[in-house]
């Protein structure tokens, strides 16, 4: 029986449970050299090996928490449009749940990254119960940082990531609580 974060509908997309057939999907998009110099520490595209282990890490995430990442379809042609979702990260010492992305570049600026972001969120502080999440992006990744904004998400800090300067964005439940509460 599928969960109801497995399978996610928004205006535009399908957001699906990431599976091992999807990994020729999911190379062709990490293996674009243009989103690959936003999601690769050193900039180039992944060998199909690497995709392979990311997915694998992937499947083992959803295993784990019961949630994870998703494979995004254009809702009306089902074609593959990106990844995105919930997964746990290690930031500046400490496990955070976040919210990631990547679109392929033919629909760059279309608010796809945006309204995955916030179905994401609404699937965090919903079915989740999680009171905070964070997301980041390259210091000059500009795009990234406008969809964060636009789904609600506040700079916090200036973080290294990867050994590459970062910015660090964190959405609440309660925007008052500071510092934030870990509801996991």
């Amino acid at each position: 029986m599928t969960s109801a974060i497995e399978r996610v509908q928004t205006v535009r997309l399908v957001c699906e449970r990431l599976r091992p057939e999807h990994l020729p999907e999911l190379f062709r998009l990490a293996g674009d050299p243009r989103v690959a110099a936003w999601n690769r520490a050193d900039g180039r595209p992944p060998s199909k090996r690497d995709v392979a282990d990311s997915l694998a890490a992937k499947l083992a995430h959803w295993q784990r928490h019961g949630f994870g990442q998703w494979l995004l379809r254009d809702r009306l042609t089902r074609v593959t449009v990106g990844q995105g979702g919930l997964q746990h990260t290690r930031v500046g010492g400490q496990d955070e749940v976040e919210v990631g992305y990547a679109i392929v570049p033919e629909r760059w600026g279309q608010g796809l990254a945006t309204e995955m972001a916030q179905a994401a969120v609404t699937v965090a502080f919903g079915e989740l119960g999680l009171t905070d999440v964070v997301a980041f992006t390259l210091t000059h990744n500009a795009a990234s940082r406008r969809v964060m904004e636009k789904a609600g998400f506040a700079f916090e800090r200036d973080i290294e990531h990867a050994g590459l300067p970062h910015v660090l964005y964190r959405l609440q439940t309660d925007a008052s609580c500071n510092p934030p509460s870990r509801g996991r």
